[in-house]
């Protein structure tokens, strides 16, 4: 675990950067051209320290999780995979609120003033707050999460909040929305907080990495991957790269699970390539990196490098619908295979636009292949080559949008919309068509 002292430097360094700074980005930001910003102007709530800042110095103070101290670094994305690199870091999914946060400060339409903006962002950073109710002292408690929250918001210049009712604004919360789903009424309380079933929370925008399907409120985003380009010329030379990678392998599996004995279809993609592989010695089928235990989750060059040799990526849903893997695998220009809507079709439709879907991607219902018997195998191989070329083509086109920049980018990369500048898209249109 991180030391007391590297935990408090790191909580001095942000409480200097988001204090002294952020009010500077703003007042710069606000000599934009307002014909630029008309319906797109953003307040940043200024919140107390323990809603974000503070939090941080908890980072190592959950056993069950990994200690989160050093992925702090480098505002959120992480530390570098090696010394050398300007563009890959071991980030952690868990603090997209904070990476979004850095982002934001870059936002040309930011104002100090609430009265002008369309909408409300709110840097609280509600997945590292729930981990004391999931994991921590506070787990019996969980219904009790938010309420400090309403409560600043009802007391310190309530007209904020009460002018649209909480309609106007917005949050990132770096958890899938389940994990904030328990309903106030359970007793004793099961897995999961309460604060998305708070009926004063039903009207804000709620930027989750995996969204229950009908509450309108919230919306899912891209789980950061491991990429982050600072400039065009360096997402320029990571796409030549991708394009003259040779496929080597028809299709690949990267992740954990499918060991019971139950059907499934994690089990059934594991079978399917154990069976392949005894009779392939040149392995040319099906690969698998086995991701068990987390041993993937800070690393990528464990899966990057076997995605890049794959013509096609399978993505299994797991314990949740949705996978990191989804995107790992379109920034290495693999195609996605999905195996039921929910994994990505009915959740990141900013991002992945749902008419598009059969562009970039195949889906092979999970139950033909579970219990109809069909070979995962012999739907990808009956894909003319020319289809997959087409297709690989579209997911490249579609890798800056699922992508995180790094924030201070060039301006040239600035000018590519990325998962940030898209969400934020996303936020202020439905945030419009409801007020």
């Amino acid at each position: 675990m991180a030391s007391k002292s590297t935990v408090t430097t790191l909580t001095i360094f942000f409480f200097f950067f988001f204090f002294f700074i952020e009010p500077k980005v703003q007042s710069q930001q606000i000599s934009a051209v307002d014909s630029e910003c008309t319906n797109r102007w953003i307040h940043i709530r200024t919140l107390p320290s323990r809603f974000n800042l503070d939090l941080l110095s908890t980072c190592n103070r959950y056993p069950i999780t990994d200690d989160l101290c050093p992925y702090l670094a480098n505002h959120g994305l992480g530390p570098k995979t090696h010394t050398r690199t300007r563009s890959w870091y071991r980030t952690d999914p868990l603090l997209l609120e904070l990476i979004f946060h850095r982002r934001i400060l870059e936002y040309p339409c930011l104002t100090p003033d609430p009265n002008l903006a369309s909408a409300i962002y709110l840097p609280y950073y509600a997945g590292i707050d729930s981990l004391r109710y999931l994991y921590g002292p506070d787990l019996n408690s969980s219904a009790d999460h938010g309420s400090d929250l309403l409560e600043f918001l009802t007391r310190d210049q309530p007209e904020i909040w009460s002018r649209r009712s909480g309609h106007d604004h917005f949050l990132v919360m770096a958890r899938p929305a389940w994990d904030f789903s328990q309903p106030l009424t359970v007793d004793p309380p099961i897995w999961g907080t309460s604060f998305l079933e708070r009926r004063e929370f039903f009207n804000l925008t709620a930027l989750t990495l995996e969204s229950r399907y009908w509450p309108w409120q919230e919306q899912a985003v891209p789980y950061p991957t491991s990429f982050h380009p600072h400039s065009l010329p360096f997402l320029e030379s990571w796409i030549r790269r991708v394009r003259r990678s040779r496929r080597t392998s028809l299709m690949l599996f990267a992740g954990g699970g499918g060991t019971s004995s139950s059907p499934n279809i994690r089990r059934s993609i594991r079978l399917e390539c154990t069976s392949i592989n005894a009779t392939q010695s040149d392995n040319k089928i099906c690969d698998f990196v086995d991701c068990s235990n987390g041993i993937c989750e800070h690393d990528p060059i464990r899966f990057m490098r076997p995605m890049l040799q794959s013509s096609f990526c399978l993505q299994p849903p797991g314990d949740t619908p949705t996978r990191k893997a989804t995107f790992d695998g379109i920034i290495a220009g693999c195609i996605p295979v999905f195996f039921e809507d929910q994994t990505a079709k009915m959740q990141y439709k900013w991002h992945l636009p749902e008419s598009e879907f059969a562009e970039f991607s195949v889906t092979i219902p999970k139950e033909d292949v579970v219990f109809r018997g069909v070979r995962i195998q012999d739907v990808l191989m009956s894909i003319p080559k020319e289809e997959v070329t087409r297709m690989r083509e579209r997911v490249i086109e579609m890798m800056p949008r699922v992508m995180y920049r790094r924030h201070g980018a060039s301006m040239g990369l600035m000018n590519k919309k990325d998962a940030v500048d898209i969400a934020i898209d996303g936020v202020l249109d439905r945030i419009i068509s409801r007020v």
